[in-house]
């Protein structure tokens, strides 16, 4: 369900929504709506103020830009190094500071999934239809 609102704001917010309307391609009104729904948005309890900024921060770049991050992957060669260390794990060979490695490869993986994600909901609320393969590198 939703209200229709009437609201006295600034000439410079005006000005500031329109902008931003315009770099992200939508309608100034859905860019002070998710700038409205951001603000009063309960924070993610399990991740850290950094990744929720991060993450709140997608709704102010373009359809181009969040293409990019709807695509974006793990270096090839970061995925190489953590499958090792997995296999490793797995296996129970792994020194502390390999056990170490892969955590923090574990949570570089899980901050681009986030990213991917958050990008994603903002291209389908956009009217973009994204797809699994849509979700891949291009030169792949």
């Amino acid at each position: 369900m939703t209200q229709t609102v009437i609201l006295e704001l600034t000439d410079d917010l005006i000005d500031r929504a329109r902008k931003q309307a315009s770099q992200t391609d939508q309608p100034m009104e859905r860019v002070l709506v998710q700038q409205l729904e951001a603000a009063f948005s309960e924070p993610l309890p399990s991740l850290p103020t950094d990744e929720q900024t991060e993450l709140n921060a997608l709704v102010n770049l373009s359809i181009d830009a969040l293409w990019t991050i709807a695509r974006e992957q793990m270096p090839r060669d970061q995925q190489n190094r953590m499958q090792i260390l997995m296999d490793g794990n797995s296996k129970g060979s792994l020194s502390k500071a390999e056990f170490s490695e892969l955590e923090k490869l574990v949570e570089q993986g899980q901050r681009v999934m986030l990213r991917k994600a958050k990008a994603a909901t903002l291209l389908t609320e956009r009217g973009y239809k994204v797809t699994p393969k849509d979700m891949t590198a291009q030169d792949e």
